[in-house]
């Protein structure tokens, strides 16, 4: 892994500058991509912009930058994305700070701002040493997300296309997820949405799905899959409950979506469960219903009233082996299991030791 740390002037870094709805926003005499096409857009506030353009202005030193070394010897940013563009957009008189644009400022004033030198880390390596060196530095700033990382890392024909699917604010996956209702939580500009429609695909190995389709022409075959899980889930659920928001629907799908399912006695066992006072984790219903597993529900635990009560009225000695114990060694079980319509109430409390109890739940 070469890293490189390097000073930068303000004047070799905004030259060439560009913010382009096509380009992206490109600088350093176009060799710079500061935030590649359809990456996370703009976020600092007018307070934080001006706040770095008076650092400049007052020769204090700004955080390091962190840029990444591409295979064909440009850049990108990693790290001082929103810095960057700020000195980029003040220089280029979009804004004025104090009621003073760049182009009122006079000639020394201006050559103290572009001589201004920016500390830049250049880093180049393998695709894994740049990943596990960008995780382990501090970065400053706009902290990135695990997914904004491996973007830095990934780039290429492939992550631009995902990016404009998945990354962008009112991009084409959020529209679908949320048309009809909302399936996804999380903010396409953070990643989030490409980041787990990834896990989904690649059944949690983003990076190697990432490192074998980085030089594709596009993402459609991610783009195609999650088309078909989102329809494969509307058409599974016919009424839309605002618990269906974040459910891990990937998973699901690809176990479940050439079964045939009753999608009429789906709805009904899903509306007797959003009523059931026991399930405490209604979004787990969903999972549930198609997987049978109880412990995506969370049942509701039995209280420490009902655990002393059950203790003391059983002498403390459990009903399967038949020995004693202190009820720190014992666990709450239902007589009467959930699934066959037993509750979460004190007279369906029965203490077992823990051995014993979790023999059953493994039954």
């Amino acid at each position: 892994m070469n890293i490189d740390l390097q000073r930068v002037t303000i004047r070799e870094v905004v030259n060439g500058y560009l913010d382009s709805a096509e380009e992206g926003v490109v600088a350093y005499g176009g060799r710079l991509d500061i935030r590649p096409k359809y990456q996370r857009e703009f976020v600092y506030t007018g307070k934080q912009r001006d706040a770095v353009i008076e650092t400049v202005r007052n020769g204090f030193p700004l955080n390091v930058m962190y840029w990444v070394v591409k295979d064909d010897g440009n850049y990108e940013v990693l790290d001082g994305q929103q810095r960057t563009i700020s000195i980029a957009q003040y220089v280029n008189g979009d804004f004025s700070v104090d009621g003073m644009y760049f182009h009122s400022l006079t000639k020394e004033e201006q050559d103290q701002i572009l001589n201004y030198e920016l500390m830049i880390y250049f880093c180049q390596g393998t695709d894994r040493e740049r990943l596990d060196w960008f995780r382990i530095i501090n970065i400053a700033g706009e902290k990135l997300t695990e997914q904004e990382l491996r973007n830095a890392v990934y780039t290429g024909t492939w992550l631009s296309d995902a990016k404009l699917k998945f990354s962008k604010s009112n991009c084409v996956a959020y529209l679908l997820a949320s048309d009809g209702g909302q399936l996804m939580t999380g903010s396409p500009i953070r990643q989030d949405y490409l980041e787990t429609v990834l896990i989904w695909i690649n059944h949690d190995d983003i990076e190697e799905y990432m490192s074998r389709n980085q030089h594709s022409e596009n993402a459609n075959e991610l783009w195609d899959y999650f088309q078909n899980v989102i329809s494969w889930v509307r058409k599974t659920f016919t009424n839309y409950r605002r618990e269906m928001a974040g459910v891990e629907w990937g998973p699901l799908f690809n176990e479940l979506n050439n079964a045939q399912l009753n999608t009429d006695e789906i709805e009904i066992e899903v509306k007797k469960l959003m009523g059931d006072t026991d399930v405490t984790k209604k979004s787990g219903i969903y999972s549930y219903v198609l997987t049978r597993k109880e412990r995506y529900l969370s049942i509701r635990a039995f209280n420490d009233r009902d655990k002393r009560e059950a203790y003391e009225h059983q002498n403390g000695i459990c009903p399967v082996c038949g020995q004693h114990f202190e009820i720190e060694g014992m666990e709450a079980d239902h007589i009467k299991p959930w699934s066959e319509g037993g509750h979460t109430t004190a007279n369906n409390c029965q203490m077992l030791c823990k051995e014993d109890n979790r023999v059953k739940g493994n039954h």
